[in-house]
């Protein structure tokens, strides 16, 4: 099964609490999504590979760390996705970013894919799949339903700022191989499927179209 990480920093409570309040305007919660997608990228990307290389410091020459090669992609579901992305480019400028889009059929309830435009290596690549909310997880198990199914992607993590148990139980049942790393989990979904106490819709918090 697929490692559950939640992450745990004073840093992340202060910042998740900044989201959480409704009188938080749209300039602050969305610089504040940003920042703790950048504060959870360190965490999901800890074990990347490294390989030696020899550097010359001013002083010196030695062999120390870098990146081995591995080729990396950010996939944000749109549209809340889109607010981690940017931070994450900064601390991994060489990934490559795809972009699908899904929204919950009104009668069926099930996830439509509306848009999806993805680099033409993205299964060589290590992909995270990012949304700042995993409610039901219905929209995180179709994204990753077609990263494996139409892109042959074998390496994936999800990475969610909220996530409700009923979500992380849906990806993980789904998908037992992917990695899930959350900031918080909180108690569950109320009768509309929004997380309870969570911070409302994250899209329209980010973008100003509440």
């Amino acid at each position: 099964m697929g490692n559950v990480q939640i992450l745990q920093h004073p840093l992340l409570d202060h910042k998740l609490s900044i989201l959480r309040d409704k009188n938080t305007g749209v300039k602050e919660f969305r610089e504040s999504v940003g920042e703790i997608a950048a504060l959870m990228c360190y965490e999901a990307t800890r074990n990347l590979p490294t390989q030696e290389v020899e550097i010359e410091t001013p002083i010196t020459t030695a062999k120390f760390k870098v990146l081995a090669g591995k080729k990396l992609a950010i996939v944000p579901i749109l549209r809340a996705g889109l607010g981690m992305v940017d931070t994450m480019i900064s601390l991994m400028p060489s990934a490559k970013v795809g972009h699908i889009g899904l929204f919950r059929d009104p009668e069926t309830h099930e996830p439509v894919k509306y848009y999806c435009k993805m680099p033409p290596d993205i299964s060589e690549r290590q992909v995270f799949v990012v949304d700042p909310m995993l409610a039901t997880g219905g929209s995180a198990v179709a994204a990753i339903d077609v990263l494996k199914k139409e892109y042959g992607c074998k390496s994936i993590t999800l990475m969610n700022i909220i996530a409700a148990p009923e979500g992380i139980k849906a990806v993980s049942e789904a998908h037992p191989d992917i990695d899930i790393y959350v900031a918080a989990v909180d108690q569950g979904l109320n009768e509309n499927a929004y997380i309870v106490p969570g911070l409302g819709d994250c899209g329209d918090r980010i973008f100003g179209t509440k």
